[in-house]
């Protein structure tokens, strides 16, 4: 049997990378903290904690840890269906896999909706985020696919709207003649990172395939707006960041009527679907209010 003190000291000191703020989390000195990690690893006959700054779990502390915070998850829940309060008063904490388009334009809105806990986000393309669920390393996900996930549930949120977005003096440069194939391939492009098949997809829809134009890499939804609007590049842009400066001329889409939907769906861990309750109530009604429905969802 696993002594879940000695669990809660680790997942402590992997959340917080430092056996200091563990202890203060956890109301404890660093000295209990430590000794509560090594007597766990003497149990389990492993190393579960690489000391350093910051510190880090190794794999097996890593899914001890998940482990805790799952518990922790369905421990709440049963005090709550008791009408009791947790003992140690502590939140607990809820892993989720998203991408930054979706935390630029609605998620956020649906974990204010979800009090009493806490979120540790793990940022990724919505294309591979559900990975991180197949691994187990995230208790919930939003994702761009509907594929099965072993031991949990999906459910459809509704779809993010791109809109290919440039300011005026980067279109009067690079497209005088028109959003062309040759055009494309010479203009500079906005790409997120190597995961980001956006720009690409919106390319072979509209305009044509074989087309890999030059592109500046920017990890960061506002920077992607910010380098817009600065006329760096030409990219794909969520519709609710740039609407406004659409509206007021500072951006203007490369071609008309050529939005690019995203369909999102929701996974969550059935291991953990009761604690998970809340939350997922909280994530189907921001997204219905905020993304477009689902059958509405379309190039």
């Amino acid at each position: 049997m696993l002594d879940y003190a000695l669990l809660d000291a680790l997942a402590s000191v992997v959340r917080t990378g430092s056996f200091e703020r563990a202890a203060r989390q956890i109301g404890v000195t660093p000295s209990a903290i430590s000794q509560r990690v090594k007597l766990l690893e003497e149990r389990v006959g492993s190393v579960l904690v690489i000391r350093g700054q910051p510190c880090k779990g190794t794999e097996a502390g890593l899914r001890l840890a998940r482990h805790a915070e799952e518990v922790a998850l369905l421990e709440r829940t049963l005090t709550q269906d008791m009408g009791r309060e947790a003992i140690d008063g502590r939140m607990p904490t809820i892993r989720i896999a998203v991408n930054a388009d979706s935390l630029a334009t609605w998620f956020v809105a649906a974990m204010a909706a979800a009090p009493d806990c806490l979120f540790d986000l793990v940022l990724d393309d919505q294309e591979h985020s559900a990975e991180w669920l197949r691994r187990g390393e995230v208790r919930a996900a939003v994702s761009g696919s509907d594929a099965s996930v072993q031991g949990c549930d999906c459910r459809p949120l509704g779809a993010l709207r791109y809109i290919a977005t440039a300011s005026p003096d980067f279109v009067a440069h690079w497209f005088a003649d028109g959003v062309t194939a040759q055009n494309l391939a010479r203009a500079p492009a906005l790409t997120f990172n190597t995961k980001d098949m956006l720009q690409a997809r919106w390319i072979e829809a509209h305009v044509g395939e074989g087309i890999v134009p030059p592109t500046h890499w920017l990890p960061s939804s506002q920077a992607f707006v910010d380098a817009t609007l600065a006329g760096l590049g030409w990219g794909l842009n969520p519709e609710r960041l740039v609407s406004d400066a659409i509206a007021t001329g500072r951006l203007v889409p490369l071609l008309a009527n050529a939005t690019y939907d995203v369909p999102l769906y929701w996974h969550w861990s059935r291991s953990v679907a009761s604690a998970l309750r809340p939350l997922n109530e909280a994530v189907s009604e921001t997204a219905r209010a905020m993304l477009r429905p689902p059958h509405a969802v379309g190039i």
